[in-house]
């Protein structure tokens, strides 16, 4: 019986355990994965942070860079390992958690080979579960190779031929340029909306992130008039001239994905038959389904306030806004978990 778990060794399963290795508690992180920082390794490989280094410290130990630098996925996953052996974090890899039960007074946590109890839980799973890609995926051709963001690492991946690259976040942007100015002799479509607001990374000599933190942004709550305000909006794409991406002669805006058949992907703007390529980056889905008897938001996110969850003894961590613009980033989720072990220690 431990007095705490916590599901996910990621930047918020770290950042609780600092907290809880600091206050003396029994606990244990348990993860999936087969070594620390997988989840960014799996990333795309020319993957680099928007946030440079001084805003990507977790609690205790500062990002080992100078200020300044923007980190890559590699970077990312040593400063996770350096982490867990500055402080001995007790992490069990390779255990998926299957199922989470609420008992009278403890938790029973269902993994593949093993049951965990504990008295409270804390969920540091991550906003990025199930991948979405629009359903009539499956009507497309076996002859056009499909691929989400999540399994995209190169354009060495691709096939010869052309490819579209659909969704408007930072995450297609940045696929959408790796593949434009590496694959020039490859004709590459975008579809998805042209209007994103796109905003610099450095800006009269400050990083973007300083003005954000001058200006109080990244300090901003859900629950205010100008968070609600901000929560609202789609999120700007940081660093890229989309203009000038989409002016490229081998690029061309389609607009939205309607429907596909066979060799055929029909957008707003045009119907491709030449396309040997999609890549997916149309963002995921939450998935608690895990957890049982939680409460959800009509976003599919379990219901809480600053990770305090509705349910007894269940707490999470790095959720999208769980409380700032913030609370899923590197370094923001520090702030969440010097909050959340004060609400525990207080619900003791």
């Amino acid at each position: 019986m431990f007095d705490y778990i916590i599901v996910g060794a990621g930047q918020a399963g770290l950042s609780m355990a600092y907290q809880l290795k600091q206050a003396n508690e029994k606990f244990l992180v348990l993860d999936s994965e087969s070594e620390i920082g997988a989840s960014w390794l799996k990333r795309w490989d020319s993957l680099r942070l928007f946030t440079p280094t001084e805003f990507n410290h977790l609690p205790g130990m500062p990002f080992p860079a100078e200020d300044g630098y923007y980190p890559d996925k590699y970077d990312v996953a040593n400063y996770f390992k350096s982490y867990v052996n500055q402080y001995k974090l007790p992490i069990e890899l390779k255990t998926k958690v299957l199922k989470v039960v609420k008992m009278k007074d403890a938790f029973d946590v269902h993994c593949q080979h093993k049951l965990y109890q504990c008295k409270r839980i804390i969920i540091a799973s991550g906003p990025f579960h199930t991948p979405f890609i629009p359903s009539f995926y499956k009507s497309l051709s076996s002859d056009i190779k499909q691929i989400h963001s999540s399994d995209y690492r190169n354009p060495e991946q691709l096939i010869a031929g052309d490819t579209v690259v659909v969704g408007a976040g930072d995450s297609g942007f940045q696929i959408l340029r790796e593949i434009a100015l590496h694959c020039s002799d490859r004709h590459v479509f975008f579809s998805g909306s042209t209007n994103s607001l796109t905003i610099p990374q450095e800006f009269l000599g400050k990083t973007l992130w300083w003005w954000f933190n001058v200006l109080g942004i990244l300090s901003v709550n859900k629950y205010s008039w100008i968070g609600k305000k901000i929560k609202q909006k789609m999120q700007p794409v940081i660093g890229i001239d989309i203009k000038s991406l989409l002016s490229r002669k081998n690029v061309t805006a389609v607009g939205h994905a309607l429907e596909g058949q066979n060799s055929s992907l029909r957008c707003k703007y045009a119907t491709l038959d030449s396309v040997k390529n999609i890549i997916w980056s149309t963002g995921f889905k939450p998935d608690f389904s895990w957890i049982e008897d939680i409460e959800l938001d009509e976003h599919g996110y379990p219901v809480n306030f600053r990770g305090v969850s509705s349910t007894k003894g269940m707490y999470f961590i790095g959720l999208p806004w769980m409380y700032t613009r913030g609370s899923a980033t590197l370094g923001g989720v520090r702030k969440d978990s010097e909050y959340l072990i004060k609400a525990l220690q207080k619900n003791a």
